[in-house]
C-alpha cells in the first residue's frame, strides 16, 4: 500500500486525494498461488493555474536546455539534481517575496490576535516547506548514486509523523551544489601536482593536461585519466631501441659522460647483454688511464665473461685496437670521466673519437642529476658526436621528470636505462612505455 501511495504522489503531486483503496488477489490456480495487489483510486482537484510538480522529472523545453550536451547531462546524476535546484530556487524566491510582504504588514497597525495568528501561519508553513525541500534534495542525491534502487519520494508534512525517524542527513552547501551542476573535478589539478612533483616543467605539464581536459569533462575516472596521461607521456619521447648489428664491419659504441655516472659498469652490462644473452661477438676497449683501478675493474669483467679487452692511451693505439677486432660484431669503448667544466679534457676526448669514422657516442647521464645540470652537461659534451642518451642510477632516484625534459629540450633519443649495480640484470632497453611508467605512477 505504501508503494501505491508513493506512485500516486509521484504521478499526481502532493495535492492528490485518495478516494478509495482495496486489496485483492489475482492469478493463481483454483485460488492458490495468487498474488495480492492494491487498487487505489485518487483524484486531483482542478486548480486555476497548473504549476510544475517538483517531484516529477519532466523533459525541459528545447530553449531551456543547458549549454552542455543534453544526453550526457541527463545520463549523469546531475540532471535530476539540477532540476531540483531550479525548483528550490523558485520556491526560495517565493519565500523571499512572502517575507517582504510580512515586513510591510508589520508596519501596519497591530492586528487582532486572531488576525496575527493567521498572518503567522504562512511563515510556519514556509519553514516546514523549506525543510521538506532540503530533504528532497538530499534524497535526490542519495538516490542517484545508486541507479538501480528506486528514487525516494517525499510526502507532505502531515505524513512525516507516521514515518520512522531518519538518521541525521548531511546538509547540502551552496558550494557543493554549484560544483555538482558545473561538473568541476579536482582530478586534473591532482594529476598536475603529481607531474610537478616529478620535476616536469610547467609548459610540459600544461601540454599533457590539455590532452586530458576533454576526457575529464566527459566524466573519466582517475584511473582512466592516468592511463591517458601515460599514453601522452609515451608519445612525447623517442627511443632508439636495441642495438642492431651491421652486416659489414663492427658496430662501435663509445660511452662518454661526467665522472661517477657509472660508465664502466654499464660497459660491462652491455657486453654481457649482447655476448652472453644474444650470442654477439664482443670486444672491449678502455681509454680510462686516469681513474685508479678503472682498467683492473674492466679486466675483471672481461675475464669473467671471457671477452677480449684492449687498453688504448692515444688515438693511434685506439685505431690499432679497432683494427685488431674488426671481425667482431660489437666493439664497446669505455672512456675516462670528464668534468663538464674541463673543456680541455673534453677536446682531448673528441680527438680520440674523431680518429676513426663510425664511432657512435652515447652520453651517460645520472637520473639523480637536476634538469638544469643535465642541460649544462649536454651543452659541454655537445662538441662530441653525441647520438644517444643513456640514463643510469635510476635505482637511486625518486623523480624521473628530468628524463622527459632532457629529451624534449635536446631531441636526443633514449637508448638504455641502468637500474642498479647487478651485471647484466640491471640494464634494460629504454621504451616510451617504460619512461611513461616512471613518470606517471599507477596511484599516488
Amino acid at each position: 500500500m505504501s508503494e501505491a501511495l508513493r506512485m500516486v504522489k509521484a504521478e499526481m503531486g502532493l495535492d492528490a486525494m485518495i478516494l478509495s483503496s482495496k486489496k485483492a488477489r489475482r492469478g493463481g490456480i483454483l485460488g492458490y498461488f495468487s498474488k495480492p495487489y492494491f487498487e487505489v483510486t485518487a483524484a486531483l482537484e482542478p486548480r486555476p493555474a497548473q504549476r510544475s510538480n517538483p517531484y516529477r522529472e519532466e523533459p525541459q523545453p528545447v530553449q531551456e536546455r543547458e549549454l552542455s550536451t543534453r544526453e550526457e547531462f541527463q545520463n549523469s546524476m546531475l540532471g535530476p539534481l539540477a532540476r531540483e535546484v531550479r525548483e528550490l530556487k523558485l520556491r526560495l524566491e517565493a519565500l523571499t517575496r512572502r517575507d517582504a510582504e510580512l515586513a510591510q504588514q508589520a508596519v501596519a497597525p497591530a492586528p487582532e490576535p486572531q488576525q496575527e495568528l493567521a498572518q503567522q501561519s504562512p511563515r510556519v508553513f514556509a519553514k516546514e516547506e523549506l525543510e521538506e525541500i532540503k530533504k528532497l534534495l538530499y534524497n535526490a542525491v542519495a538516490g542517484n548514486k545508486d541507479k538501480q534502487s528506486a528514487r525516494p519520494v517525499s510526502f507532505p508534512m502531515a505524513s512525516l509523523a507516521e514515518e520512522p525517524v531518519q538518521p541525521e542527513q548531511p546538509e547540502l552547501t551552496r558550494q557543493t551544489i554549484v560544483q555538482a551542476v558545473r561538473g568541476e573535478q579536482p582530478l586534473l589539478d591532482m594529476l598536475a601536482e603529481e607531474l610537478r612533483s616529478e620535476e616536469l616543467g610547467s609548459q610540459t605539464v600544461e601540454l599533457l593536461l590539455e590532452q586530458l581536459r576533454a576526457p575529464a569533462e566527459d566524466g573519466a575516472c582517475l584511473d582512466e585519466l592516468r592511463g591517458l596521461l601515460a599514453e601522452a607521456v609515451a608519445g612525447m619521447v623517442k627511443c632508439s631501441g636495441s642495438l642492431r648489428m651491421k652486416k659489414t664491419g663492427p658496430r662501435i659504441m663509445a660511452l662518454v659522460g661526467p665522472t661517477g655516472v657509472g660508465k664502466t659498469t654499464t660497459i660491462a652490462k652491455l657486453a654481457a647483454m649482447h655476448a652472453l644473452n644474444r650470442g654477439v661477438s664482443v670486444a672491449m676497449i678502455t681509454t680510462d688511464n686516469f681513474r685508479v683501478g678503472a682498467v683492473e675493474q674492466l679486466k675483471t669483467y672481461a675475464k669473467i665473461m671471457d671477452l677480449p679487452l684492449e687498453v688504448a692511451s692515444s688515438g693511434v693505439e685506439l685505431n690499432a685496437a679497432l683494427a685488431k677486432h674488426s671481425d667482431k660484431d660489437l666493439i664497446l669503448i669505455d672512456t675516462a670521466g670528464r668534468s663538464p667544466k674541463d673543456s680541455e679534457r673534453i677536446d682531448e676526448l673528441r680527438g680520440y673519437l674523431e680518429c676513426t669514422p663510425g664511432i657512435e657516442a652515447y652520453l651517460c647521464l645520472s637520473a639523480t642529476t637536476r634538469s638544469y645540470e643535465l642541460d649544462e652537461v649536454i651543452a659541454t659534451f655537445g662538441v662530441l658526436p653525441i647520438s644517444r642518451l643513456l640514463f643510469t642510477k635510476l635505482d637511486e632516484s625518486r623523480k624521473f621528470g628530468c628524463i622527459v625534459e632532457t629529451y624534449l629540450k635536446h631531441k636526443l633519443p633514449l637508448s638504455y636505462l641502468s637500474t642498479g649495480q647487478k651485471v647484466p640484470e640491471d640494464l634494460e632497453v629504454a621504451t616510451p612505455r617504460k619512461i611513461a611508467s616512471l613518470v606517471v605512477k599507477e596511484s599516488a
